[in-house]
């Protein structure tokens, strides 16, 4: 086009009006103005005077107007929005457009939408003109200025608090927080220090001292090192079973006695020790975003899963038929044959075991649910030990009454010597390995059902209370390196894996927590019962452990029927079906294929949601100012550009979504929508895609392979004739690629790259009438 064309000129120096001249004498010469005699190399403004635009140093009423129309607000009403068509056109990576080819990108094309103007201008637009748009003197000064400001020693004292939180959190201590952290240790102590042992006992297969373990190492260290001031860290159910299923798979069938039982703590150590390097190196390499990709019918389907096997597993020591099963072989099987055997051997029952079971179960209920129910009005009801008080009192009964003698099976001696009182175990020895082995896969899966429980958990507590400690953000990542030490060490005392529960942590914080003290508190008040308790377990009944379990089984399992009424409203039936094959997988196969079923259809679905375009075909909104929406979304209230096919790409282009852009692109072609199915005829007639406008915006950023399959669908327009435009480009790395690429060169040089889609059908006019 000449330089009189009549889309882009601009006035000539010589046409200012005398205001103008008059002003310009007053302006000095050093002023900062990039368009004044820049040279931008090989993206730079080559060719611009045979596209009719000069870059006038001064900015006339013309230039003006213009710049008054591109800073229009949004529609959105917002001054900065991210809607789609009308969302912001981002500068360079630092800040300002950058020299090599922000001149090209801003004049010719116009990304930032006013910057063409701003480059002849150099007007200041108060605070945000990039730095390089400043004097020398004054950016220099504020730098000077903010890099005094902070010393390096007050950076290292931030970065030490950052990333171990207990230097930030013992500084704002007061003396005023004690009593809530000692009310709520003891509350969380009375009631999880007995679901420890029988978490260890039933599940787990090991000593029960070393379900105590996990409450003594665990919370203290995430109490240096955690990032939510009210989450308690202990053992959980699902990770419990888990280990115990490790040792289960370790251990031949058979055997028993004292040696047996220290091999299962040692494989439990390794197993911990093991979850927690992988949680660690998972921290470390920043993989906390981990915490989404899982879908919440995934987790749901595999918790309920889990927490109907461990309601099955209690079944059979609560109706006292633990060695029949273990003579039957049924101990190892699938929760389905451990049903078949509890229904062929109901009637082999032992009564005062059944009983004892049943009661305890019904009595902890009872006030669980009494709770709920006062806990409004009354919310001291909360410090109420019932769980603590069952376990005194059925001990009592059994010592009382004697029932060991009448078959009643008890927790039994638990005291250790002081020799091997935290005994320390390197699990990594060579002499380990075939453990290792073994632990592997199920380590994986308690690792990451350790981390979605601690990071649900987290995030419902949240940072911390406003009369509480201040200054301590939850980070994903840094949770990771927090829970991956505190399990590495507390495996090499053969500890329980252990992570963050929503429960206990909910407790913790209605008693009174104010600080990570709290877990101090609970890892003392915990080695207490180690070191002065254990002797007197000696008549708890297996019983009233095994009723806690089932407890907490049926706990993992109430919130299922309210997730499946709610996806049944929504017809949501992909969620259900994957709840659904989670479920049944796990309940009559393994928990591995349950997993691994779920982590697969999980993957496949996120990577289907990625790879698929969500490219547009636009429409013009009929108006006094040019507007173009997405014509399938309301094509009532648009107009499709007849001779044009208006293509918005509102996403970064990557290979994962660029293998079926040629095909989408051919769909809206052929019939005008991406939601016609290809079977049908064409429906949208040839002459109406001579020219092909792309409207980038959203394509922030474009990697190898999608700048590849965009050069050749643009190589492919080209030799079929048909002119493409590109408009909005959002920065200047994007236009390096398509210079790079020859996309520049393919599509007609830069005379098609264009701040609007408006104009862009201005010049595909004008080069038709031209050609006719």
């Amino acid at each position: 086009m000449s330089e009189s064309s009549p889309l882009l000129r601009q006035e000539s120096d010589g046409h200012r009006s005398l205001q103008d001249r008059i002003v310009n004498i007053f302006r000095t010469t050093s002023s900062q103005r990039p368009a004044s005699g820049l040279d931008y190399g090989d993206d730079g403004l080559q060719g611009t005077q045979g596209l009719g635009i000069t870059t006038s140093s001064e900015p006339n009423a013309r230039a003006r107007l213009l710049e008054s129309y591109h800073q229009s607000d949004p529609v959105c009403g917002e001054r900065r929005c991210s809607h789609g068509t009308f969302s912001p056109r981002p500068d360079g990576p630092d800040g300002a457009v950058r020299q090599e080819s922000s001149a090209t990108s801003s004049i010719h094309f116009g990304y930032n939408g006013n910057a063409d103007t701003r480059a002849a201008s150099g007007h200041s637009h108060g605070g945000d003109d990039p730095p390089g748009s400043r004097p020398d003197s004054d950016y220099t000064s504020q730098m000077k200025s903010s890099l005094s400001a902070l010393s390096m020693n007050e950076d290292k004292k931030l970065y030490l608090s950052y990333y171990i939180p207990f230097f930030n959190w013992i500084q704002q201590y007061r003396w005023s927080f004690l009593r809530g952290d000692l009310i709520a240790a003891l509350t969380v102590s009375s009631i999880y220090i007995p679901m420890a042992l029988s978490l260890a006992s039933n599940l787990a297969h090991a000593p029960p001292v070393n379900g105590l373990y996990s409450f003594v190492i665990h919370p203290f260290v995430y109490a240096i090192l955690g990032s939510c001031p009210l989450l308690v860290v202990g053992p959980e159910a699902a990770g419990s079973l888990l280990t115990g299923a490790i040792v289960k798979a370790s251990v031949p069938s058979g055997h028993s006695g004292e040696d047996d039982l220290m091999e299962s703590a040692i494989i439990i150590g390794i197993s911990t020790a093991m979850t927690g390097s992988m949680i660690l190196v998972a921290g470390i390499t920043r993989l906390g975003f981990l915490d989404n990709v899982l879908s919440r019918p995934f987790l749901r389907g595999f918790i309920t899963a889990i927490g109907f096997v461990i309601f099955v597993d209690q079944l059979i020591p609560e109706l006292g038929l633990a060695e029949l099963a273990k003579e039957a072989g049924a101990s190892h099987g699938t929760t389905v044959e451990k049903l078949a055997f509890i229904a062929r051997n109901a009637g082999s029952s032992h009564g005062l075991t059944a009983a004892v079971a049943l009661v305890s179960f019904a009595i902890i209920m009872f006030f669980r649910t009494l709770k709920k129910w006062l806990m409004p009005r009354f919310p001291q009801v909360i410090y109420f030990p019932d769980r603590f008080l069952v376990v005194v009192f059925s001990a009592i009964l059994a010592y009382t009454l004697d029932w060991e003698d009448k078959g009643l099976e008890l927790l039994g001696h638990t005291e250790i010597s002081s020799s091997q009182l935290f005994a320390f175990n390197w699990p990594f020895r060579l002499s380990n390995m075939k453990y290792i082995r073994t632990a592997m896969s199920k380590a994986f899966i308690i690792t990451l059902l350790g981390f979605f429980e601690s990071s649900i958990a987290a995030k419902g507590l949240g940072d911390s209370k406003p009369d509480g400690i201040q200054g301590m953000h939850m980070s994903a990542n840094r949770e990771m390196v927090a829970l991956g030490v505190a399990n590495l060490l507390g495996g090499c005392f053969m500890s329980l894996p252990a992570f963050g529960g929503y429960g206990r942590s909910k407790v913790n914080a209605q008693t009174g927590a104010r600080t990570p003290m709290s877990s101090i508190f609970l890892s003392i008040i915990t080695l207490i019962c180690i070191l002065v308790l254990l002797p007197y377990l000696y008549y708890l009944p297996k019983a009233v452990l095994c009723s806690m379990i089932s407890v907490v089984a049926y706990t993992l399992v109430e919130e299922c029927p309210h997730d499946v009424i709610f996806f049944l409203r929504l017809r949501g039936w992909n969620e259900l079906v994957l709840m659904l094959l989670i479920f049944t997988a796990t309940i009559f196969y393994s928990l591995e294929l349950g997993m691994a079923l779920g982590i697969g259809l999980s993957v496949i679905i996120l990577i289907r949601h990625a790879t698929k375009p969500r490219i547009q075909i636009l429409g013009k909104v009929p108006g006094p100012m040019p507007r173009f929406e997405n014509a399938e979304l309301q094509p009532e209230n648009v107009e499709l550009i007849e001779g044009a096919l208006i293509v918005k790409i509102p996403e970064p282009l990557t290979f994962a979504n660029t293998g079926d852009l040629k095909s989408r692109l051919r769909r809206l072609e052929l019939y005008g929508s991406s939601r016609t199915h290809p079977s049908r005829p064409r429906m949208r007639p040839a002459e109406y895609n001579k020219n092909i406008i792309f409207d980038v915006h959203g394509v922030t950023s474009i990697d190898g392979s999608g700048t590849q399959v965009l050069y050749e669908i643009v190589r492919a327009y080209a030799e079929q004739g048909v002119r493409v435009f590109f408009c909005r480009l959002p920065n200047s790395n994007v236009f390096r690629m398509f210079k790079r690429s020859g996309i520049v060169e393919q599509c007609g040089g830069l005379s098609h790259f264009v701040p609007h889609v408006e104009e862009a059908l201005r010049l595909a006019e004008t080069e038709e009438q031209t050609e006719i």
